[in-house]
């Protein structure tokens, strides 16, 4: 009805709402229910549950797809790796959340495939390591090293291959890229970051365009039992109505905060790939001071997670499985939506106090 292509934004806000009928709800209701009639689309909740439908319909009209839920972003990725072939080769960035990292190195450790690790930002060595692949997993920009991937000729050249592709699209969200739009089968979210945007949800999701691909990685959910919470799924759809206008506001503290680190006597190098609420740096003095910092800011609280409201930083190589190619200084800060100026007093502040 309404005549013309809608934007991201006005999707965010409006996909997955339910139908307007007299006396109905605006927002769809939370349904806490393990068993349903029989007759609908489930009939019992390891099944479905009506309020994932909200979620996952904003989502997928967002990535271009069709989205499923999952318990988290890692389950979300294992059900993935449930169908790569025995002894089939997966290629992946040599950096990237060490949650994925982990799990197929485990896998290979097991036998069950061979692990290929790239640098992602080398688009020649990736393309040649599709070279009899089974499945090309991207990150982009990667976690939490910020390089940035050729989406789209690291695609044909896989499919060409015949191996499927995979991209984790956490940092940069479906405002910023659509992979599936660059010819990826399979788009990944760890959903308790930027879209869900208040450190309150453990989620994952899925997106594909692929109706046999879809089927085979919702028969993956139910079986394996990675299904996600109503709660969750309920407040991941009501964090993505916001998602443009906070990517937008910690975006732009995002890149002002980059250039000044970048001009301080006190960083050794600040990396920002241009878009996103990451920000990669490395201080004067190492891992000693670069850990002593993060905990003594008052304002950018001492975290793991990222894509909050609330700015978080951390030294990524206090993980013992981060990839010992990460600097053991890098300071992973994750932007958000405070006044920039309280956020750069913050940062002098510990700057002054920890580094001599």
């Amino acid at each position: 009805m309404h005549g013309h292509d809608l934007s991201p934004s006005t999707i965010a806000v409006g996909a997955g709402r339910p139908d307007r009928v007299p006396g109905g709800p605006l927002n769809a209701p939370i349904t806490l229910a393990s068993a349903l009639v029989p007759g609908g689309g489930s009939e019992y909740g390891r099944q479905g549950n009506p309020t994932w439908d909200s979620f996952e319909t904003v989502l997928g009209a967002l990535e271009g797809g069709r989205a499923l839920a999952f318990s988290s972003g890692v389950a979300a990725s294992a059900a993935l790796f449930d169908l790569v072939p025995a002894k089939a080769v997966v290629v992946a960035p040599r950096h990237a959340y060490y949650g994925t990292i982990e799990q197929l190195v485990e896998r290979e450790r097991r036998g069950q495939i061979e692990l290929r690790l790239v640098d992602i930002d080398n688009t020649p060595q990736v393309v040649a390591a599709c070279d009899g692949a089974a499945l090309v997993w991207i990150e982009s920009p990667t976690n939490p090293a910020l390089e940035i991937a050729d989406i789209a000729t690291i695609a044909r050249a896989a499919t060409a291959a015949g191996a499927a592709v995979a991209v984790d699209n956490t940092f940069a969200t479906p405002l910023r890229q659509r992979p599936l739009d660059q010819g990826a089968d399979f788009v990944v979210h760890s959903a308790s970051k930027l879209l869900s945007g208040h450190s309150d949800v453990i989620l994952g999701a899925i997106v594909t365009n692929d109706d046999r691909a879809f089927a085979a990685i919702a028969k993956r959910r139910t079986v394996l039992g990675a299904i996600p919470g109503a709660m969750e799924t309920w407040l991941a759809a009501r964090g993505v109505r916001t998602l443009h206008v906070r990517l937008d506001r910690a975006e732009a503290n995002a890149r002002e905060l980059h250039q000044r680190l970048s001009a301080s006597r006190h960083i050794v190098y600040s990396r920002y790939p241009g878009f996103g609420t990451i920000i990669a740096f490395e201080v004067v003095g190492g891992p000693t001071v670069a850990q002593k910092m993060t905990e003594q800011s008052d304002i950018i609280t001492y975290a793991t997670s990222l894509g909050g409201v609330e700015s978080t930083w951390e030294r990524r190589r206090r993980h013992p499985g981060e990839p010992q190619s990460v600097p053991e200084g890098l300071i992973r800060l994750s932007v958000g939506i405070e006044d920039v100026e309280d956020l750069w007093i913050d940062i002098q502040n510990v700057l002054a106090a920890c580094v001599s």
